[in-house]
């Protein structure tokens, strides 16, 4: 068998603060591979590529949160390489173990113990006015456009598959993946969506019009966004909130599937469905059944005898 390469991208706080990604790193090494270490990846200019690694790189294997992941990604867009997160942030939505499961997670790569997820980005063009040519772009999360002045808002015309569907100001809206939708399309209001569903949602930031609710699109079709003349703010636009441009009124914005994907290493069988209720900590016993088993409980203790007081939960009885 020939050398096993791993890159190995981490944060330089964790790198230097502890002993997390020395004992991953040693452990990999000592499984075979030669490690590449990277703790800081500056986030390149906008529709600027970004460098790669290698095409005889196995993994990379990522130790940090999402934002970690994220900056990982731009080493592996257009290359077969998959990405392994190991969750040493906060949420970690798109890591597949914790840090407690560090070495679990070493030995399953060693043993090439993973499925590939592959995961659809989004594909943006920007026409700047009186470009004739657009600058191109990709998210794996979202692409945001907002206002440059913080103190006004931006006009924007919304359009899908060339059709008008409506118009108004905003602080901004937001494209999203279904990777994406849980990450600022939800905190903005937006769907969850599987990431099995070949989908694009956008969501308006505190829009002032009646009807802006989030819209969802099928794979085939395209978001087009403009920056009217008349808007009171220029635009911004950011991907994956690394990669970033200012845009002048009279900006053309088109989001689309994109034709490459990304590949996510999965150790565990564990289904969407799980993830989503561990990391969001979501309460599965609603409070109509909840109180439910409360009273069934107490019934049960005042058949056997147990009449002992049982102080009241908090908002019971308020």
């Amino acid at each position: 068998m020939g050398q096993r390469n791993a890159v190995v991208v981490t944060h330089s706080r964790l790198r230097s603060s502890g002993t997390v990604v020395r004992e991953a790193v040693e452990q990999l090494k000592q499984s075979g591979f030669a490690v590449s270490i990277i703790d800081n990846l500056e986030a390149p200019e906008f529709g600027t590529p970004s460098p790669v690694v290698s095409e005889d790189t196995e993994i990379v294997v990522v130790l940090g949160g999402d934002g970690t992941i994220l900056r990982a990604a731009e080493l592996v867009k257009c290359t077969n390489v998959p990405i392994l997160g190991v969750n040493l942030g906060h949420v970690g939505f798109l890591a597949e173990f914790e840090s407690f499961q560090m070495s679990e997670a070493m030995g399953k790569i060693a043993a090439h113990d993973y499925s590939i997820d592959s995961r659809m980005i989004a594909h943006i063009d920007v026409w700047l006015p009186g470009a004739e040519k657009p600058i191109s772009d990709w998210a794996l999360n979202d692409v945001t456009l907002e206002r440059s002045d913080r103190g006004k808002m931006v006009e924007v015309s919304i359009r899908v598959d060339d059709v008008e569907m409506s118009s108004f100001s905003c602080d901004g809206v937001i494209v999203a993946t279904p990777t994406g939708s849980t990450a600022y399309a939800f905190s903005a209001g937006g769907p969850i969506i599987w990431p099995d569903v070949k989908a694009l949602q956008l969501v308006p930031l505190a829009a002032h019009a009646l009807f802006a609710r989030p819209l969802i699109i099928g794979s085939d079709s395209k978001f087009s966004l403009d920056i009217l003349d008349e808007s009171t703010s220029d635009g911004w636009i950011c991907c994956d909130g690394r990669r970033q441009l200012g845009l002048p009124r009279g900006t053309h914005i088109e989001v689309r599937e994109s034709h490459d994907t990304l590949r996510l290493a999965r150790l565990s069988g564990v289904p969407f469905t799980s993830r989503l209720v561990t990391k969001f900590d979501l309460p599965v016993v609603g409070w109509r059944e909840h109180r439910f088993q409360k009273g069934a409980r107490r019934l049960l203790n005042n058949q056997q005898g147990l009449k002992g007081f049982e102080p009241p939960e908090q908002g019971e009885g308020q």
